[in-house]
């Protein structure tokens, strides 16, 4: 059975050979994830050390013990985007795909992002990519796209498609 939690800084820490190993499988599968391929595991884990003290909330996705995918919303520092958040690396392990996990962290992110009063989600991906049907099914609107906005993993510059949501507030119990 597959669980989401969220990490905090410690937990992240500790995580971070395994959310490297993530990373580095998508990279090596062809996602656009902002690294080129071949990506080394040590600058992946580096990687997401960094993320552990930014302004950043990171869920994982657990089978058992192994981290099969993830998902962050990354929170502006200025004083007029507090309001929204961007959502960024979206990863599902090559051979976890295709059991809803992409849905279930983007719906857990989307979920803690209305609890915290964040009215408005962003986020870009590749133009075409199979990210692009997820985002559209999940009640994302494309607000437009960017051509050879950045290289994917073989140094190939491909367009990004940028998204928007409202996250729904929480229903109150009771």
């Amino acid at each position: 059975m597959t669980v989401v939690v969220r990490l905090d800084e410690e937990q992240l820490l500790a995580r971070a050979e395994a959310l490297a190993g993530l990373l580095v499988d998508a990279v090596d599968g062809g996602a656009s994830v902002g690294f080129l391929a071949p990506l080394d595991p040590s600058a992946a884990r580096a990687w997401w050390q960094e993320r552990a003290a930014g302004p950043y909330a990171v869920w994982v996705a657990l089978d058992g013990a192994r981290v099969v995918g993830t998902v962050t919303l990354a929170f502006p520092d200025k004083p007029n985007s507090r309001h929204r958040a961007e959502l960024v690396k979206l990863i599902v392990h090559r051979d976890a795909r295709g059991r809803g996990l992409g849905r279930l962290l983007l719906d857990t992110a989307e979920e803690a992002a209305a609890a915290a009063h964040i009215t408005l989600l962003h986020l870009d991906t590749e133009t075409g990519s199979p990210a692009e049907r997820l985002y559209r099914s999940a009640g994302w609107t494309r607000a437009g796209m960017i051509p050879d906005y950045a290289a994917d993993p073989g140094g190939v510059l491909r367009g990004t498609t940028l998204y928007y949501k409202r996250p729904r507030a929480p229903v109150p119990a009771g």
